[in-house]
């Protein structure tokens, strides 16, 4: 049999057993290991300093600002209320209330765009659900939602994007008649005649 050194005295394991005893220190004796795992905080506390310093902790979102809701009422769903509203998730709702969010939100939608073909089936993909959701029987609360009609709403697109091209122009021309006259300079000529 053979034997291996520890310091809690020699282990003797059988010919042919691959040593498991645990990896040791030459200097202290102690394992590797737990030596590792002390000095992992000094570490972490290193890395910590040096992000400090690279200013990696700089301008984070809400440094300075008291925490939203501290104080209020415990609310055990109150991690997955933010996650809605900080992610945007949409499409939990039922789907009436789904929808009427959806109609609220359309115009803002339809104005980001500036095809009018895109515009069109946005508002026909829309109409689609809404008449779908009408002659599916769901549960929650009732489908007050109306389909929109799309000539109508393309001509109102177009009314509030010229509205918006004009309104642009307007704040152009103000900050150019705002604006103080560029000043003549002096043309310097590039050679000069010798006297003489």
């Amino acid at each position: 049999m053979g034997t291996s050194e520890t310091p809690g005295g020699p282990h003797e394991t059988a010919p042919g057993t691959p040593d498991r005893s645990p990896e040791r220190d030459e200097r202290t004796g102690r394992a590797a290991a737990a030596q590792r795992m002390q000095r992992q905080h000094e570490w972490v506390d290193l890395q910590i300093k040096q992000a400090m310093e690279r200013g990696d902790f700089d301008n984070l979102p809400g440094a300075g600002k008291p925490i939203k809701n501290l104080g209020t009422q415990h609310d055990p769903d109150w991690w997955i209320k933010q996650l809605v509203e900080r992610e945007k998730i949409s499409g939990v709702l039922p789907p009436a209330l789904q929808l009427r969010k959806d109609d609220a939100d359309l115009d803002a939608r339809l104005d980001r765009h500036t095809a009018e073909s895109e515009v069109r089936r946005i508002l026909e993909e829309f109409n689609a659900r809404v008449i779908k959701a009408r002659y599916t029987p769901v549960d929650g609360p009732p489908l007050i939602t109306m389909p929109r009609d799309v000539d109508a709403e393309v001509e109102a697109w177009r009314e509030r994007r010229m509205t918006r091209r004009r309104e642009a122009a307007a704040a152009r021309a103000a900050r150019t008649a705002a604006a103080p006259p560029p000043q003549k300079r002096e043309r310097r000529r590039w050679f000069r005649r010798r006297a003489g």
